[in-house]
This record gives structure tokens, sequence and C-alpha cells, in this order.
């Protein structure tokens, strides 16, 4: 396979894609703006990778800062006047300011490490960020530095994600957690985020109080309250602490989309929610929609060539039975393509859809994958020649995300599994599928690692047992039941069939093998 083809094919599938999408002239873009922050005037936030300013009421919005890299978290300075954001310039992430009015913006952070502007110290002086350039696992640690640049100085705090300072200085209010996915809606588990209290000359804390665990964030010290967001109620929306009698009440009624992200300045809170701007005033409690119009060249969203690297942009690789093609997902599509001569295929060539895991079937006729074409994952089959329809197998309610396709020897079953730690397999001519097993854990790398007996009357997996060790199950196709077989005193991962291995009519399985605690 020669890499230059495969550069020139992806990049022609691109473009199609760019030019299949019709844009009307005059119709309105939507609009994606996050992590806004407010000042007495003005209106700061993030689109499109930039930061962009706007006056207090809504209107037109100009461009702050552009730049090579991803520019995000805007924050104002007490006074409005400065704005510390975090960017990515030379391949680093760190912290930057800018004056409100426009201009040059100073680097503030050197440390190889991502560097993340969090808030400003109340005095307007020093920029606090958090940082793992001191860290031995995840948890991030808080600095300070001053907006005229110099040395950052430690905070006296052990982890902090996200941070706002007493009005006097003298304490921080601060989310300590660190949560690998925080897309996972309505999460209760061991990092849940929390909102704690700190008196910064002791580091004595006081925690804002969760209800069932939920995830309280994005601290915002207001006064003799610290606002903040929280799920704890349905959709995140915004809450209150209060100092003096220590409870916590909702200030905006949210029936819809998540609040995603908030800043406190004079008289108001900023939020972004499905990618609109808002204001809620302190005085009154009402929030009303900021309207805002962008006025820029915007060269992100005009169609243009992309530079595509074959090995960073190909996934799910899988051989022909015959050796002679591979198949690969790459950029939504499935293409095969020869081992020595020929020509490279997209067998999908589809737009705004995406297709994933692709597997060759035995006698090397079908490829079997998923795609969201219907606006749910089905799995399809798809002559390998790319010629014809697919063939569309709906995989039942509700509807999921599913990985790793894997036929039968047969080919006439196909085991996968999906998000919620179900294992399945269905009859590719019944259409129907049938549940194997379910999880305990989520355990990324070891999902199931399922695999087919020689006489396809077999399917062998791991799965975790209560002290989190990996044991091997065999399910049997025929009395639909399954049986361990591995002690569970130690882990024991990806099984095998021989080769040779036969049911016959014995109820007990064939020959296996499996890695076990590091060796086979």
């Amino acid at each position: 396979m020669k890499s230059t083809t495969v550069h020139v094919v992806l990049v022609t599938a691109a473009l199609a894609l760019l030019a299949a999408t019709p844009v009307a002239a005059d119709a309105p873009r939507p609009l994606l703006l996050q992590s806004p922050s407010v000042s007495k005037t003005q209106i700061v936030f993030a689109y499109g990778g930039e930061i962009w300013i706007a006056p207090r009421e809504g209107g037109e919005a100009r461009h702050l800062v552009t730049g090579s890299g991803r520019l995000f978290g805007p924050i104002f300075s007490p006074d409005g006047a400065m704005v510390a954001y975090s960017g990515y310039y030379d391949g680093n992430l760190d912290v930057y300011v800018v004056a409100a009015s426009g201009g040059e913006p100073k680097r503030l952070t050197y440390h190889p490490g991502a560097d993340e502007a969090l808030c400003w110290t109340p005095d307007g002086k020093r920029i606090a960020f958090r940082s793992p350039r001191a860290s031995y696992a995840d948890p991030e640690q808080m600095y300070t530095v001053s907006a005229e640049g110099g040395f950052p100085i430690a905070v006296p705090l052990p982890r902090v994600q996200e941070a706002s300072y007493s009005p006097d200085g003298t304490h921080v209010a601060y989310e300590p957690n660190f949560q690998w996915q925080e897309a996972w809606k309505s999460y209760r588990g061991g990092q849940t985020k929390r909102i704690w209290i700190a008196d910064l000359a002791d580091s004595s804390i006081v925690a804002v109080p969760q209800a069932d665990n939920s995830n309280d964030r994005n601290p915002m010290w207001v006064g003799d309250k610290v606002y903040f967001l929280s799920d704890r109620s349905g959709p995140v929306t915004l809450f209150a602490y209060d100092l003096a009698t220590r409870a916590v009440t909702q200030s905006i009624t949210n029936d819809g989309l998540d609040i995603v992200s908030a800043s406190a300045g004079p008289g108001a809170i900023v939020y972004d929610q499905f990618g609109s701007l808002h204001l809620y005033d302190l005085a009154t409690g009402r929030s009303h929609v900021v309207p805002i119009r962008l006025a820029g060249d915007m060269p992100q969203v005009r169609p243009h060539f992309e530079k595509l690297d074959p090995a960073k942009d190909l996934h799910n690789a899988g051989i022909s039975p015959t050796g002679q093609r591979a198949v690969f997902e790459a950029h939504g599509d499935i293409f095969t393509v020869p081992a020595e001569k020929g020509d490279i295929r997209d067998i999908t060539a589809t737009t705004a859809v995406a297709e994933r895991d692709p597997a060759w079937s035995p006698d090397g006729k079908w490829i079997a994958y998923f795609s969201d074409a219907s606006g749910e994952y089905a799995l399809h089959l798809r002559s390998q020649d790319g010629i014809g329809e697919a063939r569309v197998i709906a995989l039942g309610n509700p509807p999921s995300f599913f990985y790793q396709p894997t036929w039968s020897p047969d080919g006439k079953r196909i085991a996968y599994h999906d998000k919620r730690l179900n294992l399945w397999y269905l009859d590719v001519d019944k259409k129907e599928p049938v549940k194997v097993d379910t999880d305990r854990f989520d355990s990324p790398g070891y999902e199931f690692d399922a695999q087919w007996s020689p006489d396809s009357r077999w399917l062998a997996y791991t799965k975790q047992l209560p002290s989190l060790l990996h044991a091997v199950f065999v399910y049997s196709i025929e009395s639909a039941r399954a049986t361990q077989i591995s002690d569970g005193m130690s882990e024991a991962l990806y099984p095998v069939f021989d080769k040779g291995g036969s049911t016959s009519s014995s109820p007990r399985p064939p020959t296996w093998a499996c890695r076990r605690g590091g060796s086979t």
C-alpha cells in the first residue's frame, strides 16, 4: 500500500463532503459560543478557537485575539481592562493576557506542561492557573502569576481544577476533582465534582453540601454567596451557596439543555447554553439571551484543502481472508486497500454519516460495519466490492453505540458489544439480536475480547468479577448458557480457541488458551 495514494483518496473524500454541503448565502449560521466572561460593559467569549469581544447588551462581536492554535477560556480582570486566556501557540498550552481594547498578547507561563487560566485575584494583579507541572497523577495544582509576568507562585492546596477568590482574597472556592469524562450525563461515582471553600491562611476547608453525590463545579464567589453549576436537580443549572446560612438554593430553573460554563462579573453572571450566551441579573434573578452577531472572515469554515496523514487517520484495520486486501475506517467511510496492486475502494462513500468498525466475512464476500445513516447506529453488511445496496440490520432499542463486529467462522453470526456493557450476537439471516452477557464495570481496552470457536457453536469472552479481576466465560449457542471456566483468582484475558477444537455433541467447550497474569 502506497501512502501517497491513500492520501489522495482521503483528501478527495473530504472535499466531496465539503462540496456536497449546501450553504445558503443569506442563511444565519448557527453559533457555538463558549466560555464567556462579563465586565461592566462587555462580554468576551471563545468561538472557532479564537477570542471575541462584544458589548454587554449584545450586538456585533469583533476579534480580540486570533492565532494558529486553539484559544479558549477568556476571563476579564476585575476592572474589565484586561483579558486572560489559555492558548495553544507553538504546540504548547500556556496562559496569556491581552488588553480588552486589543493589542499584542503577552505570554505569562513557559512551562512545557499544560497551563490553563482559572481566574484573577481580587486586586487584579495576578492570574490563577492550574498546571500538572508538579503533579504525579491526573489532579493538577493551582498557581498564580503576575499579570506583568514573572515566576509563578504555588497556592497551598493539593489539587485544583476550577477556582474563584473571595472578595478579600483570603479564601478560595474551588473544585478539586479531576473528571476524565466530563460528558457523562448525571454521572454518580468516585469522580463526581464537588466544591470546597478553603482558608488560604491554613488550607482548612468547608464543603459546599452535595445532593445525591451531585456534580457541582464552576464556583463563582459573589459577595456573601458562592454561585456554581450543578446537576443535582436534573439538567445542569445555576445554584447559590449562602456563606452565612450554609443553605443551597437554585437560581435558574432549567428544563432544557445543560448550562456548560458560567462566569461572574459586575452585577451579573454570563453563561453559555447550547451555543448561545445568556446574562443572569444578580439583582432581579432574571436571565435573558444576549444576541451576538459575528463579523469576521472565518477562514475555518470556507471550503479548503485539508492535508491528511494516513498514518493518523486510519482506524480499525482488518485483513481479507485471502490476504490480498485490507479494510480500514477513515473519516467516517470504509475503505479497502490492495496489498500490492489494484485500486483503493471507498465502499461506502457517504457524507454526514459515520461508519465504523469494519470486519471482513470469512468467505470474503461481505464487510460488516456500524453506520448511523438512519439516525441511530445499525449493523450494515456491504459487498466487499462496494456494488449494490447495504443490508441493514436494526440492533433494537434503546439505541446505543456498538463496537467490534466479530464474524463466526461459518459466516452465519456476528458478535458485538455496546456502550451499556452488553455482549450480543445475531444470526445474519434471522436478524434478531441475542444478549449473551453484561459486564459489571467499564474496563477500557478489555471489552469482552469475544472469540468464536472453530465450529461456531461457542463464544469465549472475558468479564470482570466483583473482585475486578477478569475471568474467562464460554457461551453455548445451542443451550444459551454461559459458564465461567477460569478460577477468577488471577487476571485472565484474550481467550483464543485452538484451531482443531470441536464441541461435537459434548456439552464441554473445546480447548482454549488465554493470557493469565502476563503469560499465556
